[in-house]
Formats: C-alpha cells, structure tokens, sequence
C-alpha cells in the first residue's frame, strides 16, 4: 500500500473510533497502532497530525495524543484563500507534500533588465560593491594556517565564539552552530524543533524559502494572516489551539514580503510555543 493512501485510511479509521474517547482522553500510543494496523511509524505520526490539524486531537511531546476538547464558536478567520494554493500540498491534506512550488524563488533568480536594481537579494549593485577591499580581505584570510584545511561540522570556534559575544553574555561558542547559509539554518531549526508531519505555523504570505524548508523537513505549513502590525495574534491563538502546532515561524522585523513591523516583540498572550 502507497504511503499517501496508508496515511489517509489510518486518519479515517481514527476518526471513525474517537467517540470511545471522551475529551482529554488519551488515545492508543504510537507502538500500539504501528501493531494493531501493520503500518509505519510514520505512517502513524503523518495520520495523527492530520487529526490535529482538524482540531480532533491534541497532542503533547512526551504523551501521546489526546482527544480534543468540544470546538467553540470563535471569530471568522480572516481570509486567505488567494494563498490557498501556495501553502496547501499537492497531494492533498492527507500526505506531507514532498516538493514545493518554487516559481516564486526562481523569478527572484532571473537577471534584472539593464538599469535595474534589485533590493530583494543579498548581493550588492557593481557600483557600491567595494571590490579592492574585498579582494585585499580574501587574500589576507587566504594566507591564514589551516585556511584551506576542512573546517568543524559544527563551524569554526573562533567565529562561533565572535557570534556568542555579539548575542549575549550568557552564550558560549558551545551555543552556536555555523551553518552553510539562511536556508540551512532554518531546515536544521525546524528539524530539531518538530517531528515530521507535524504542523509549523506560518504568516500569511511568508518568505517562500520558508515554506520550501518548511517542506524540505517533512514538515506541514499553516497559514495565519498578518496585516499592516504583523501576525494577527488573535488569529494566530486561535490556529496553536486548531492545529496543536509547538513552533510558529515569525519575522518581526521588516517581514518578508510585506515589510511589516510588530510594534511589541514579544509572544502575543496565551501562546506557548517555540518561535522561530
């Protein structure tokens, strides 16, 4: 049996059951329906991420998987069906997409028509970029011992021990990873942070190199609108209670793409989540 069916038909029979469980009842952990069903573990982990997605089941790391409480009337959600297509999977609610749609990067790839200056990339115009000066800091950096040698897994120590410094006081080397670039380092937070298949929530629109690391990882984005002060964090309660979602990926300052600002950089009240 495909992957994609064994995940949808594990969620259906699960669903079907979950009126033997009253509210905040536990269900049967994941070695018990590995067994009782003859599936994967994963199998099991996507099925039960999609019930909590639907708000049928709450889950707690360490636990297991609980039935969740009786919905309640709440607010509309604001509307973000013009992204519907962009965050939802190809496949389906029933399977954690594999792939993600990278038009939007890729238009970002294409060269600028001449006289055209781009701010949405990391690489300066040829006019301002002091190239003399580079170029003298290459060679310097290329003379230095064990310059050409492999460096640490984990990054270099002195540099680590630099970034540690400019973060805090409290932080040593020992608290920070060098990684290859902004993409890996989002892929390996969101993989030390959620298991696969569990729902991640993100703004609605976010950067889309999020939502492809997002997906990288095995992971399930959700949306939740911002306006013109960022995530609309009644919205965004309301989205940890619906989906059992642990991690929230937010960008606070100069949000990509809007260029929102929050005006309070902290949680919003009553979510107790890891940001990112």
């Amino acid at each position: 049996m495909q992957e994609r069916s064994s995940v949808g038909e594990l969620a259906s029979y699960l669903r079907a059951e979950l009126n033997r469980y009253s509210s905040g009842e536990k269900l049967p952990s994941s070695r018990a329906l590995v067994e009782r069903f003859r599936v994967s573990p994963v199998t099991v982990s996507r099925a039960i991420a999609q019930l909590a997605a639907e708000g049928l089941v709450v889950t707690r790391p360490g636990s297991g998987a609980f039935r969740a409480p009786p919905r309640t009337d709440a607010s509309p959600p604001g509307d973000t069906s013009w992204q519907e297509i962009s965050l939802s999977g190809d496949g389906g609610p029933e399977v954690v997409p594999r792939t993600v749609d990278a038009s939007g990067v890729l238009i970002t790839l294409v060269a600028p028509p001449p006289g055209v200056i781009e701010f949405n990339g990391g690489y300066l115009h040829p006019s301002p970029q002091p190239e003399r000066a580079l170029a003298a800091a290459l060679a310097r950096a290329g003379r230095r011992p064990g310059a050409w040698g492999r460096p640490p897994t984990d990054g270099l120590t002195e540099l680590r021990a630099w970034f540690a410094r400019e973060i805090g006081p409290s932080l040593t080397a020992a608290d920070v990873l060098i990684t290859a670039g902004g993409q890996s380092a989002l892929a390996t937070a969101l993989r030390a942070l959620a298991p696969p298949g569990a729902p991640v929530l993100v703004e609605s629109p976010t950067y889309p190199g999020m939502l492809a690391a997002a997906r990288a990882t095995g992971l399930r984005p959700v949306p939740v609108p911002v306006d013109a002060d960022g995530v609309r964090t009644e919205l965004l309660a309301a989205a940890f209670r619906a989906t059992g979602a642990r991690v929230f990926v937010c960008q606070p300052l100069f949000q990509n793409p809007t260029g929102a600002v929050r005006p309070h950089r902290g949680a919003p009240p009553h979510c107790r989540a890891r940001w990112l």
